[in-house]
């Protein structure tokens, strides 16, 4: 089996931790390792460092071979320019295509947390298992809820299919993106939707005929650029081609489309947190909603509810009679805010460009 890791997201609700130099997949944002690094390790020893794959911009060249030295140098694929996620998927799956096309692989993402990683590896293996017997089949594997999200996508899954040592699968019915804050609400109490993780198992094979059927565009250009898949002109190929093709997300391009009997999903809890934004790493580290998650020297008197962060040694933070703040300390950038203003970040960040303070994102 195979693991595709896409590492290749800006993380702007992470800011001033997360930049455009060095994304939040990059940063010592759980411990003294990077999120990326998590991902890889968690995998192990389940999965060798040779069945682990690593997709990126060709700008982080240097800091993922630096983070990842155990990987081998042909497990990275690096994208010579930022487009969406459908093509980034196109291009990996169509290399795999080529090599490994009905072997079972698994796609993840290098931002998220999972506590619960021997249960995780329980289910990936079984899902293999699954898919080696059925490779024209997908598996979405799902999180039961634990509280009505609206940042996260969700899984309409419906009755039980079958049962593999002791793992439910069961008939999918379909995706919903960010729901309201009612529709969570109804999605939570029915007990039929899942948080969408954005993890598969599936054949290379299978996904890349996905490709050809619901997004030719992408396809056609993708295989303008694989035909010259390890020849000495792949680089330059691929750099010409690659920034032609349309720019998709792809649950739009592929998932939302598939056909519901060509699919099943596994809902379990893993431990999962996207902790893609401070309030949701806060979230993932708490024992319990009031507990305070701290990094670095801080000192705290009433405070409630809050995420305080020091990447600076020589600096100590000090916080009286707070709740339910956020505040991160960078060499450069001090982010003082309330827990729930945090989604205006990326506005702010945004907002930057073109002023003195761009060299800040």
């Amino acid at each position: 089996m195979k693991a595709i890791i896409f590492a290749g997201g800006t993380g702007t609700r992470l800011w001033p931790l997360s930049r455009k130099k060095s994304p939040k997949q990059f940063e010592k944002i759980i411990g003294d390792k990077s999120t990326l690094q998590l991902s890889v390790e968690r995998l192990y020893p389940d999965f060798k460092p040779k069945d682990i794959y690593i997709a990126t911009n060709i700008i982080y060249n240097k800091i993922v071979k630096e983070q990842l030295p155990e990987i081998p140098n042909e497990n990275f694929f690096f994208e010579p320019e930022k487009k969406d996620v459908g093509p980034a998927i196109a291009l990996v799956t169509g290399i795999f295509y080529r090599l490994y096309p009905k072997e079972p692989l698994i796609i993840l993402w290098s931002d998220h947390l999972v506590k619960k990683t021997v249960f995780f590896k329980k289910i990936i293996k079984i899902a293999a298992s699954y898919i080696e017997k059925n490779p024209q089949k997908i598996v979405f594997i799902g999180h039961k809820p634990r509280y009505p999200s609206i940042n996260l996508g969700y899984i309409h899954f419906g009755k039980r299919i079958q049962t593999i040592d002791g793992l439910n699968f069961y008939q999918f019915e379909g995706f919903k993106y960010r729901p309201d804050e009612q529709t969570a609400k109804n999605f939570f109490n029915s007990g039929n939707y899942a948080w969408n993780l954005g993890y598969f198992v599936t054949t290379a094979q299978f996904l890349y005929n996905a490709f050809s059927r619901l997004a030719p565009n992408i396809y056609q250009n993708t295989e303008k650029i694989l035909k010259f898949y390890r020849n000495k002109n792949f680089s330059t190929i691929l750099k010409k081609y690659y920034g032609k093709v349309e720019s998709i997300n792809f649950d739009n391009a592929i998932l939302e489309n598939l056909d519901k009997k060509d699919a099943l999903a596994i809902i379990e809890d893993i431990g999962w947190s996207d902790i893609g934004a401070w309030e949701s790493l806060k979230e993932a580290l708490e024992n319990h909603p009031y507990e305070n998650v701290i990094r670095g020297k801080v000192f705290l008197e009433h405070v409630r509810d809050s995420l305080i962060y020091n990447y600076e040694d020589n600096k100590l933070i000090v916080g009286i009679d707070l709740d339910e703040n956020i505040v991160v300390n960078t060499a450069d950038v001090l982010l003082i805010t309330k827990k729930n203003s945090v989604p205006k970040i990326k506005k702010l960040v945004e907002n930057f460009q073109g002023t003195e303070n761009e060299e800040l994102t």
